[in-house]
């Protein structure tokens, strides 16, 4: 007998891909192909690669082929959940893709290709749940970066060249066997201060977000300033003593 195989996999007729596309709330097109049991790159699609967004996340795909560089148009790009080793270099042409979540394959460092760090123009990278032992310095190359998933991997440290993007204001780094626990931290948290940290110059505000600034802070200063007074011990001016009878009648404040 020869050797098992392995799944066959569903077949995509460019029926079934035509019948996947759904239009985006901005307008786009999106053809959807996630969790249809597909093993193999479904060549039929390549003659909807002008498509914006392509999902073939949460299938049994071990290779994505060279022929993902006709999605030229491609801005969106979702792989996760499959069984991903690699990567082409072909996918560096991509010069529009804007989002790129490979998380929960495969990959190892050494089949990331090179050509990722010629997507100029992508904000956001998953590269969780991999085999990763080390991110490529090169990625550093990714200016626009604005959020980096990089959990759930084998890295023992992160480069500068990627902790310090300019626009990075994200970065999960959580479930890596970093030397100790402070640094764990420092990696998965060193970013969070870009989140919500914005200065500005009193001569850069117009009069009305002025006004509103200043007021906010005199408020605050009012509360810092403020003693607390001393509590007043209870009065009880209808009772005689604590715990005597009232003497007024009571019973209009009774509950019916």
């Amino acid at each position: 007998k020869g050797k098992a195989k392995g799944p066959k996999g569903k077949k995509i007729t460019l029926k079934i891909a035509k019948n996947s596309i759904r239009i985006t709330l901005d307008g786009g097109r999106r053809l959807d192909l996630s969790k249809m049991g597909i093993t193999t790159f479904p060549k039929c699609i390549l003659k909807l690669a002008d498509v914006d967004e392509l999902d073939l996340s949460r299938n049994m795909l071990k290779k994505i082929p060279s022929s993902i560089q006709n999605f030229q148009k491609l801005r969106w790009l979702d792989l996760h959940s499959n069984q991903l080793e690699e990567l082409p270099e072909a996918i560096g042409t991509l010069q529009n893709l804007f989002y790129l979540n490979i998380c929960n394959n495969k990959l190892t460092t050494k089949n990331l290709p090179e050509g990722l760090n010629l997507l100029k123009n992508l904000h956001i990278l998953n590269l969780g749940l991999n085999c990763l032992d080390s991110i490529p310095t090169s990625l550093g190359a990714l200016k626009e970066l604005t959020e980096i998933g990089l959990f759930d991997n084998a890295l023992t440290t992160i480069p500068n060249s990627v902790k310090k993007l300019p626009k990075l204001k994200k970065l999960n780094a959580e479930r890596n066997p970093f030397p100790d626990s402070t640094k764990q931290e420092e990696h998965a948290n060193s970013i969070k201060r870009i989140e919500t940290l914005h200065l500005v110059q009193e001569k850069d505000l117009c009069s009305s977000c002025l006004k509103m600034c200043t007021d906010e802070r005199d408020k605050l200063n009012k509360l810092m300033n403020m003693t607390p007074s001393p509590s007043k011990k209870p009065s009880f001016p209808l009772l005689l003593t604590p715990n005597s009878t009232a003497k007024d009648n009571q019973e209009k404040w009774r509950l019916r």
